[in-house]
């Protein structure tokens, strides 16, 4: 036996961060810990040109796909695109007013928004050191503008701190820094750390904490200007007569250490969230649209794969019509980048060997649900003074976040609702979008009573039933990633995958244009070698 505390695993941690924090802070945390690792986007692809009349079929034409095609088309491939919707882009994706989507099981939305406001249901941020996806935007010419991750005068709420009552994020976080700098700082002047740290450091140390925490000359925690210019005043520092400032009152260290809101406040620390982060102007589906443009009658649309052969010759594809089946059609090329998740990869029969057949069908994907509300009026920033960024909740909504445009605008705007994960998305998954939509407007209520009342329209997808994934992204487990990865990634006679399930960045848009690009280079030194 010992007395050392045991330190929790990496899985129970994630899930005591979900517990407290919301689903949404514990895959955020799941990047910082490990379980996605970053970019190693070096640089444009540079394929020297292969034999004359040397042609790719590319299965799928989400950003992994178009990137391909790009490259290969660029290097003087033959390419063709076959995609199973109606558009381009994949989980590149955005939904505006008049648009109408059916997922599996036949629930039809048509989208209710006003001209201009939109909700994007898969990825929403573009973070400054994911190089690859930047590149394409860049190329291409799509308009960016910044995504506010982190909003201090947002919320973090949990139904089980301070009576249900939201709190804004810059009360805990000040809150929390400065009680934890006044321990160190006690610790350290009790000389518990004189064998780690020189006298001279420790000097540097006690100022570094009290400039840290807010700390006063005593190196305590408590009401002053200090701390209130962290997390705000009872009443602000104003002009003329009574203009007094009302310093606020901290909260005590253990109501703070209980809340479990110091979670979702680590969580905007991880490297993903760090700023700058973009989003392209009117949705992050104008990437996918300027993919599609840019690549033209290349795309085959509202092709639905149902089989994929290959031969010592070649490969092809047969597809049939995704909104009216009917008659079988086939597509050949010499080589295929299969781009189709892996959920959707199980069903349709493809002659490769037992290592990448397993691989394929052991992977499975995350749940994962958004819900867009558009309101009458922006009460976030009228009544709330709440411009862009997130707010977390330990609700089944995990996630609220606010309209990144038309700050200050009279008109109406769309919320992210609920982003969040795992078991709370799977059993909103089982509900009608209107259900959904409507628990979104009970989670969101307890933190904008205004949510009933301003209320107007909304659409809720949940990734199980979206037709063409059946999930939101790959999850590998770590034992699974050992086995399978590589099997996954390898070339398989003709055929190699790519997407952000072949990556070792899950969920993100990196993942797959990185993916792609080690795909296509390996595809490319075979052809050139064969």
């Amino acid at each position: 036996m010992t007395d050392q505390p045991i330190a929790p695993s990496r899985r129970s941690l994630l899930s005591m961060i979900g517990g407290v924090a919301g689903s949404a802070a514990m895959y955020h945390a799941m990047t910082e810990m490990g379980y996605a690792d970053e970019s190693t986007f070096k640089g444009p692809v540079k394929l020297s040109p292969p034999p004359a009349g040397t042609s790719v079929l590319i299965l799928g034409a989400g950003v992994a796909g178009m990137v391909a095609a790009m490259e290969l088309r660029d290097a003087g491939y033959k390419v063709q695109v076959l995609e199973y919707n109606g558009r381009p882009g994949g989980r590149n994706w955005t939904l505006y007013g008049g648009d109408t989507y059916t997922e599996l099981g036949g629930f039809t939305q048509k989208v209710g928004f006003d001209p201009g406001q939109y909700i994007n249901p898969g990825p929403w941020r573009l973070p400054y050191h994911h190089q690859g996806i930047l590149h394409y935007v860049n190329r291409l010419g799509v308009a960016l503008e910044p995504f506010t991750q982190v909003n201090f005068n947002a919320y973090v709420h949990s139904t089980n701190a301070y009576g249900g009552k939201p709190q804004r994020y810059r009360q805990v976080q000040a809150d929390f820094h400065g009680h934890v700098a006044e321990l160190l700082a006690k610790t350290t002047k009790q000389g518990a750390l004189d064998q780690s740290v020189s006298k001279q450091d420790r000097e540097m140390l006690m100022v570094a904490l009290q400039n840290w925490g807010a700390l006063n000359g005593n190196y305590e925690y408590g009401k002053s200007i200090e701390t209130s210019l962290r997390r705000g005043f009872d009443v602000d520092p104003g002009g003329g007569l009574n203009s007094m400032p009302v310093p606020s009152e901290p909260r005590a260290m253990s109501d703070v250490v209980q809340s479990g809101l110091w979670a979702a406040i680590g969580a905007s620390c991880n490297y993903e969230m760090q700023s700058a982060i973009f989003q392209p102007k009117g949705g992050m589906g104008m990437i996918g649209k300027a993919f599609g443009a840019a690549l033209g009658p290349l795309i085959q649309y509202n092709a639905k794969v149902i089989e994929i052969k290959q031969d010592e010759k070649g490969v092809t594809a047969t597809y049939i019509d995704s909104r009216t089946g009917g008659e079988k059609r086939t597509a050949s090329a010499d080589w295929c980048v299969c781009t189709i998740p892996a959920s959707i990869l199980t069903q349709i029969p493809m002659n490769v060997a037992a290592p990448m057949k397993n691989a394929i069908n052991q992977l499975s994907y995350s749940a994962a649900l958004k819900v867009g509300l558009q309101f009458k009026r922006r009460f976030w920033e009228q009544d709330d003074h709440i411009y862009g960024g997130i707010t977390y909740t330990n609700q089944p909504n995990g996630t609220i976040s606010y309209p990144m445009w038309d700050y200050f605008s009279k008109g109406k705007g769309v919320v992210l609702g609920a982003y969040t994960f795992g078991q709370a998305a799977y059993l909103a998954a089982a509900k009608s979008p209107e259900d959904r939509i409507q628990d979104a407007l009970e989670y969101g209520s307890k933190i904008h009573p205004q949510y009933r009342q301003e209320f107007d329209a909304g659409v809720a997808v949940a990734w199980h039933r979206v037709p063409w994934t059946l999930g939101c992204a790959g999850a590998w487990t770590e034992p699974a990633r050992a086995v399978h990865y590589d099997n996954l990634c390898a070339l398989d006679g003709r055929i190699v995958l790519a997407g952000e399930h072949a990556s070792r960045i899950p969920a993100w848009q990196e993942g797959a244009v990185t993916s792609s690009i080690d795909a296509i280079t390996r595809l490319h030194q075979r052809v050139m070698s064969a």
